[in-house]
């Protein structure tokens, strides 16, 4: 069983567009989005759900309010302001504010003060037509994302041995966060998607140093390649000089903009479209990286 993870430096160079169609591809596979907080494979993939889990990540502090003596020994401890005394004389935790640090529950001489477990988000099994899915969606502003996609991976990866699947593959997100390294460590070949912007080497640099500190193998894809020829050259000169091989150069189309607003992956609805080939040949590039169903 092989691992492939889709990465990028940035939002926005068409990283899930590419996994989507990668797995319109490959067979035999589950297809995981680990990009928890701000998942959107599944509008291209539209999922039926079969199970639902629910994510617990981190504590968060409460206050039992008979057990509180109001010394207010704690207000003063906690740096995110989150305790305060109400005008009625009750302390009280805003659990919005509070982080989880366990400073209060401390110092608190009567132990009023206790520790929950947060739930965070919810992740999900689910069926599409091109294999099982694993996904998942952190609630807005909840943390531990990285633990979140270690959960998920961890998931996928038991039903893979399970029904002896050859290949999980994974949409991962973007940058050079806890998120990004809880899903490129362990992985068999990282693609790196980037584009020809001013900036694009420079995140191309950062996630492929990320991804090398934790061992990975790398390749890269250049998506919209033909829109500034001038940068394609620089990125394709880096990638020499890095030793990086480039798997793929996805030309530019409006035809994954449409494919976008129909919610369907871009090779499903346009099969021998202006960027197909490219994609088909990506796909058998990286099969060879991975010695897949060989």
């Amino acid at each position: 069983m092989k691992q492939l993870t889709i990465i990028s430096g940035k939002g926005g160079t068409g990283k899930t567009t590419i996994a989507a169609s990668l797995a319109v591809l490959a067979k035999k596979k589950i297809i995981v989005d680990a990009d928890v907080d701000a998942a959107n494979l599944f509008l291209l993939l539209s999922p039926q759900v079969k199970e639902t889990n629910r994510f617990f990540g981190g504590v968060k502090a409460v206050i039992e309010e008979n057990g509180c003596t109001r010394c207010l020994e704690c207000l003063p401890v906690c740096r995110f302001q989150a305790i305060s005394q109400i005008s009625s004389g009750q302390v009280v935790i805003d659990p919005l504010s509070c982080e989880g640090c366990k400073i209060c529950s401390y110092v608190c001489s009567p132990g009023a003060i206790k520790l929950e477990k947060n739930y965070s988000g919810n992740w999900y099994i689910s069926n599409t037509t091109y294999g099982p899915f694993v996904h998942a969606r952190l609630s807005p502003g909840e943390e531990n994302s990285g633990k979140l996609v270690t959960e998920i991976r961890k998931k996928a990866t038991q039903l893979a041995e399970k029904e002896s699947f050859e290949l999980i593959l994974i949409d991962g997100p973007p940058g050079i966060g806890c998120p990004v390294i809880a899903s490129l460590s362990g992985s068999d070949l990282v693609l790196v998607v980037t584009e020809p912007t001013p900036a694009g080497i420079h995140d191309l640099e950062r996630v492929v140093q990320a991804a090398r500190h934790f061992k990975a193998r790398v390749g890269c894809c250049l998506n919209k390649f033909d829109l500034n020829p001038t940068r394609s050259a620089e990125i394709d000169e880096w990638c020499t000089r890095e030793n990086i091989p480039l798997l793929g150069r996805i030309p530019f189309t409006e035809e994954v903009t449409e494919s976008l607003r129909q919610g369907k992956p871009y090779l499903e609805l346009f099969p021998h479209g202006r960027a197909s080939t490219s994609l088909i040949q990506l796909w058998e590039k990286i099969k060879r990286e991975l010695s897949l169903y060989s």
